[in-house]
């Protein structure tokens, strides 16, 4: 193994991204002794670790969603705090992804590589933002990597959701947003919109709203939408999971108005496609200028493409004298974006 040559110490196999001078793998897709975790989405936090190391809030995402972080134990990593894993020193940063997420910064003998998780460089006021981390090596995700994906200003998307609302007040709107981040984004956009009145949750949101309350995140008045009577639904809010906004558990609400926050709202055929009359542009992911300007920012040499649409990316990584290589990790089908 060679400091200077990433791909000797930092390999794929069949688990996913090991690091073989520290004895661990970064967000395995399956069951391995000792795992790094970048924050508590289904397709990055997987259940049977031996040992987790990972964020306090994406432990207890873990926690509540999979039962238990780990079989056998976990150690809670402060933002910045440097940890010795066998060879090497390992450091979680915030990455702006959602509660708990983090880059993490791996450093063996001079070298430093930073493997991106899932990030994004806009406005969340329910996690920590985004922090620059200069490295040799820098693994970033790839979800919306096509020019086409810019997101746009989400306080702008919020405002047309918001401008709905007073048109149609004998409608109620359900919008789609995923249940961890997505959600909790959206409820502190609309709040400091200056919306103050209750949301209404689809049952399996409560949980995570839950939870980011209990770490400090602000969400307002929050109720059930499965018990109020037809009628107080209208003019009202509800979200759910975008599964719902089109099956049996949306038709009770009072001739609904359908939305969804992703950002492959973007794409206007996938709206009709859809039939979501009101697409919000709002992404948890980076866009296409964001992942340009962190690959630069970051002085990296040489840039991994985990997922998503590397070739666009790849072919733009080439074009600036940098080293670029597509990076096939199975399981990496996003839940949040």
């Amino acid at each position: 193994m060679r400091p200077d040559r990433f791909d000797s110490w930092l390999t794929v196999n069949g688990r996913g991204l090991f690091c073989r001078p520290g004895g661990f793998y970064i967000d395995p897709h399956g069951a391995v002794e000792r795992a790094v975790i970048s924050h508590g989405h289904s397709d990055h936090a997987r259940p049977g670790h031996e040992y987790v190391l990972a964020t306090q809030e994406t432990l207890a995402v873990m926690q509540a969603r999979l039962g238990a972080a780990a079989r056998r134990g976990t150690q809670a990593v402060a933002y910045g705090e440097k940890l010795k894993l066998g060879e090497v020193t390992v450091t979680l940063m915030p990455a702006g992804h959602v509660l708990g997420s983090a880059q993490i910064l791996i450093e063996w003998k001079g070298a430093r590589a930073v493997v991106s998780g899932d990030y994004k460089r806009s406005a969340d006021p329910t996690c920590r933002g985004y922090e620059l981390v200069p490295c040799g090596l820098f693994i970033t995700e790839a979800t919306f990597a096509l020019p086409v994906f810019q997101h746009g200003d989400a306080q702008g998307e919020v405002a047309k959701l918001l401008k709905s609302v007073g048109q149609f007040p004998e409608r109620s709107h359900v919008v789609g947003a995923y249940g961890l981040g997505k959600s909790q984004r959206l409820i502190a956009l609309l709040r400091a919109a200056g919306y103050e009145q209750p949301i209404y949750l689809h049952g399996a949101l409560d949980a995570c709203c839950t939870l980011y309350e209990s770490f400090g995140v602000k969400l307002g008045v929050l109720k059930p939408a499965t018990g109020p009577k037809r009628d107080e639904l209208k003019g009202q809010i509800v979200l759910a999971p975008p599964s719902a906004i089109a099956d049996r558990w949306s038709r009770r609400l009072p001739d609904p108005v359908t939305a969804f926050a992703s950002g492959w709202m973007r794409v206007r055929a996938r709206a009709r496609q859809q039939g979501i009359e009101l697409p919000l542009v709002i992404s948890d992911h980076a866009d296409w200028g964001e992942l340009i300007q962190t690959i630069a920012e970051t002085g990296a040499e040489e840039v991994w493409v985990t997922h998503g649409r590397e070739d666009a990316l790849l072919h733009h990584i080439k074009s600036t004298g940098r080293r670029g290589r597509a990076l096939a990790l199975i399981g990496r089908e996003d839940e949040d974006q």
